[in-house]
């Protein structure tokens, strides 16, 4: 992708201003356990590797991943989501104190464990994952609950990115709560979606599917231009949504809006080793690039920037401020 001067200020004035802004994620908190090793051999007993394990990190996943990214931006992030009343749990708190970002909006719930996905890696290479889940809807008080701590939230809040993990935690009931909390008050309502949910994302600022899931959204395999557009603009008007972003991988994005034709941002990404949490990090990037006065298509390619970054990395990861602007300044 090639900026032009004018450009590139206009993005690192935009990161600059990330400080100022408090974003709300709401969602399905799991924790991302990463097991690091080497394999030097075929086990005997079956055709599998043998992972020699020299050492294990625990990072913020889901909507927490969300958090995080929203943290190393420099942005100010709130959180409202639910845990188990177990040491998983507990090491979410951790993380999230770790960040400074205030815990009264985690719910925890003692009959349902906290999400935990555990990843295998080596040699740079994912080899299994495997997951340990609740996937039933919150209790009536725990969801009482995060929707008082959401209201109290509002009067300092510029955004409320829902992160739908599928865990339960993002209801009809929920939504419309936000949607009645937020109504008039200016607050961008931004969605990273999954698809068996697609009629609870109606009439929000933004929603942002990658591919697989626009096409499962639409029911129309996106293979082409001609079926991207299809898909994008059908979506567009079922949902009453202001705008809808689509993740592509190594074909970039593709931005909808009402009334205004597909703009389409090329990637940025030089190698991709790793997509875990790519949706995470343009979904926080876009919050905080709207919030800071972007428009939509220059929000949408710091987006893209900042997830070509993340997809270089192995493991969730996260786009620090300064690394972003840096990249910025490098680009063509």
């Amino acid at each position: 992708m090639k900026l032009t001067s004018a450009q590139k200020n206009q993005l690192i004035q935009a990161v600059e201003l990330f400080p100022q802004f408090r974003v709300l994620v709401v969602g399905d908190l799991i924790l991302d356990v990463f097991i690091w090793g080497k394999v030097n051999r075929i086990s005997p007993e079956a055709p599998v590797p043998v992972v020699e394990v020299n050492r294990e990190t625990y990072l913020l996943g889901g909507a927490a991943n969300v958090v995080h990214n929203l943290a190393a931006l420099g942005g100010k992030p709130l959180v409202a989501g639910m845990i188990g009343d177990d040491a998983a749990g507990s090491q979410i708190y951790g993380l999230l104190r770790e960040l400074d970002v205030p815990t009264p909006g985690v719910i925890p719930e003692p009959d349902r464990p906290t999400t935990i996905k555990t990843r295998i890696i080596a040699h740079h290479q994912q080899v299994v994952r495997f997951d340990r889940e609740w996937r039933s809807t919150p209790q009536s008080a725990s969801r009482t609950a995060m929707l008082t701590y959401i209201g109290e939230c509002l009067p300092t809040i510029g955004a409320i990115i829902v992160s739908d993990y599928g865990k339960g935690v993002i209801t009809g009931d929920l939504m419309d709560g936000l949607r009645d909390l937020t109504a008039g008050s200016g607050i961008l309502l931004i969605v990273d979606p999954k698809p068996q949910n697609v009629d609870l994302y109606r009439q929000v600022t933004l929603i942002t599917p990658n591919n697989a899931e626009a096409s499962a959204m639409s029911g129309i395999p996106i293979e082409d231009e001609n079926s991207l557009i299809q898909a994008g603009e059908g979506l567009l008007r079922r949902l009453g949504c202001r705008m809808l972003l689509v993740t592509l991988g190594e074909s970039g994005m593709a931005l909808f809006q009402k009334g205004v034709p597909m703009t389409t941002i090329a990637t940025v990404a030089r190698r991709v080793y790793d997509v875990t949490g790519a949706g995470d990090t343009v979904v926080s990037t876009i919050a905080l690039a709207l919030l800071a006065g972007l428009s939509p298509a220059d929000a949408a390619t710091l987006a893209n920037i900042a997830a070509g970054i993340v997809v270089g990395e192995v493991g969730t990861a996260t786009v620090a401020a300064s690394r972003l602007i840096q990249t910025i300044q490098d680009s063509m």
